[in-house]
């Protein structure tokens, strides 16, 4: 019975020092995060937030500047929450204040526009995309920018893109009809795609 008792304790002694072993490890691993917090890209939820529709142009012409400033640096860990933010207040201005023209903010204004979809998670970009295709109907955005939203939209869907402007883990991303994509190319105003690759180091023959 002795026996029986001392092996329970052990194996007690054995848990209670695993459960400690664990909650030590667990602490540590939290500390760490909250001390490296702001080196994570993930940052939270694209959501609504508050602007002020008087000062649009004013805040579209910042988060351009912004966005093309994160996109030279290539750090997007280091600016998460700036990127983030971008991405809030260009939503935010469609919801609440209408897609803007070229009647109302300049064209580097209408740029962030589309930049900050681009840029933002996919939900916005499929809801927002009619907005983007009736603003380069209207001459506001480039079709070069509509091409490269498609593209994007449906690799998001896992559908194959059209216009091959997507890349994914260093290859190009699956295609649609590619003996014909240069054709579709050049109606976007786009460079051919043995050129637009050649960027990535990417060698690319139409099967």
């Amino acid at each position: 019975m002795g026996g029986v008792v001392n092996t329970n304790q052990k194996q007690m002694k054995k848990t209670k020092v695993f459960l400690l072993i664990l909650m030590s490890l667990v602490l540590m691993v939290a500390i760490f995060l909250y001390i490296k917090r702001d080196k994570f890209a993930y940052v939270g939820s694209v959501d609504y937030i508050e602007v002020d529709c008087l000062k649009k142009a004013e805040i579209l012409s910042q988060v351009y500047k912004s966005d093309q400033r994160i996109r030279r640096e290539n750090n997007l860990i280091k600016h998460a929450k700036e990127d983030h933010r971008n991405q809030e207040l260009v939503i935010s201005i469609i919801e609440k204040c209408g897609m803007p023209t070229l009647q109302e903010v300049n064209q580097e204004q209408m740029n962030a526009i589309w930049l900050g979809l681009q840029h933002t998670v996919s939900k916005y970009r499929i809801k927002y995309f009619p907005l983007i295709e009736k603003a380069v109907k209207n001459g506001d955005l480039s079709k070069e920018q509509y091409a490269l939203m498609k593209d994007r939209i449906l690799m998001d869907e896992g559908k194959p893109q059209i216009y091959g402007s997507q890349i994914e883990n260093g290859k190009l991303y699956d295609l649609a009809e590619p003996e014909t994509v240069n054709e579709r190319r050049r109606e976007m105003g786009l460079e051919p795609i043995e050129d637009y690759l050649r960027k990535f180091d990417i060698t690319w023959e139409a099967k």
